[in-house]
C-alpha cells in the first residue's frame, strides 16, 4: 500500500472531518497493519481473517475495517483508484457485550468516600459528581476549560468525538462539588502556576488520564465496589440510570454525544436485564 497515498488520507481527515490526534493516529496504526497487502477484495478479506485469527475482539477487527473501507472510499473520491475494493467486505459479527454500570448504592458509596475537606477530597468528589452527574467521557472531563463551566445556568461545555461541542446539563450534586473545588481547592492545587485546566493534579498540572483512572481505582478499592469499574462506568451508569427511570432515548443520545442512537439503544439492553434480574431475585414466583 503506497504510504503517500495513507499520509495524503490522514491529512484529508485532519482538514476536512476535523478528527483529534488521538483519532487520526488510530486510522495510521490501523492502515499501517495493512501494509504488508494488496489492496484488493482478497488481500483485505484476508487481512480480517489474520486479525480474527489473532485473537482480536470483533469490535476492533471492525474498527480496522473500517479505517480501511474510509481510505478506500477516499482512494475513489480522489480517482486514484477505480473501484472499492472493499465494498463488498462485510464487518464480522459484534459479540454482545453490554455495559456495566453501577447501582445507585455504589454510586453514592463512591462520591461520598472522599469525605475530608482537603483539597484532594473537594476534587476528587467533584471529580465523580460530574462523571455521573452529566456522563461526559474520561477525555471530555480532563479537557475542561474553566469558561465551560456555567454554575448559575447549570451546565458544562465539552468537545467531544471528532472536535464536536455539545452542552450538558449538570445537576445540583455535581454543581455544589464543583463549586466547592472551585472555590476552596482548585487555587491551592495551582499554587503560582497559570492554567486554565479545570482538574488538576497535586502539582497544579492538568490532570491526565492516567492520573483519573488511578483516583477512581483510589476510591473503588476504599470502598470495595466492582473492582472492574473505571472513569467510563460513571457514563455507563449516567445512561442506564436515566433510561431506567424514563428518559427519552433521543434526549440521552444528545447528553452523551452519540452520532448513531444505536450505539445509545444498548442501554435498553442494560436496564431490561437489571428489570430481570430485580424479577427473578424478587418474585415468589418467578
Amino acid at each position: 500500500m503506497n504510504k503517500k497515498h495513507i499520509d495524503d488520507f490522514i491529512s484529508w481527515l485532519n482538514i476536512e472531518k476535523g478528527y483529534s490526534p488521538n483519532t487520526l493516529a488510530s486510522y495510521r496504526r490501523d492502515l499501517n497493519k495493512f501494509a504488508e497487502f494488496d489492496l484488493t477484495s482478497e488481500d483485505i478479506s484476508s487481512f480480517v481473517r489474520h486479525l480474527s485469527k489473532m485473537g482480536m475482539a470483533s469490535s476492533t477487527v471492525s474498527r480496522h475495517l473500517a479505517s480501511l473501507k474510509s481510505f478506500c472510499h477516499f482512494l475513489v473520491s480522489e480517482e486514484i483508484i477505480d473501484n472499492d475494493p472493499s465494498g463488498e467486505i462485510s464487518f464480522p459479527k459484534a459479540s454482545k457485550k453490554l455495559p456495566k454500570a453501577l447501582t445507585m448504592g455504589d454510586v453514592n458509596l463512591l462520591v461520598e468516600s472522599p469525605a475530608r475537606k482537603d483539597k484532594q477530597s473537594l476534587r476528587d468528589r467533584a471529580i465523580m459528581e460530574v462523571l455521573y452527574g452529566t456522563g461526559i467521557r474520561a477525555s471530555e472531563l480532563i479537557g475542561l476549560k474553566l469558561d465551560d463551566i456555567n454554575l448559575d445556568a447549570g451546565f458544562i461545555r465539552c468537545m467531544g468525538k471528532g472536535s464536536k461541542e455539545r452542552i450538558v446539563p449538570a445537576g445540583k450534586p455535581a454543581l455544589d462539588s464543583l463549586r466547592l473545588y472551585l472555590n476552596l481547592s482548585r487555587r491551592r492545587l495551582l499554587k503560582k502556576k497559570q492554567s486554565q485546566a479545570v482538574f488538576l493534579d497535586r502539582k497544579g498540572d492538568p490532570l491526565t488520564r492516567q492520573g483519573l483512572w488511578f483516583i477512581i481505582k483510589k476510591y473503588v478499592k476504599k470502598t470495595g465496589v466492582k473492582s472492574s469499574s473505571s472513569p467510563h462506568t460513571f457514563r455507563h451508569s449516567f445512561a442506564t440510570h436515566l433510561l431506567e427511570k424514563g428518559a427519552d432515548l433521543r434526549a440521552v443520545q444528545e447528553m452523551l454525544g452519540h452520532a448513531n442512537i444505536a450505539t445509545t439503544q444498548i442501554y435498553t439492553n442494560v436496564s431490561r436485564d437489571r428489570l430481570k434480574k430485580v424479577y427473578k431475585d424478587s418474585h415468589p414466583r418467578a
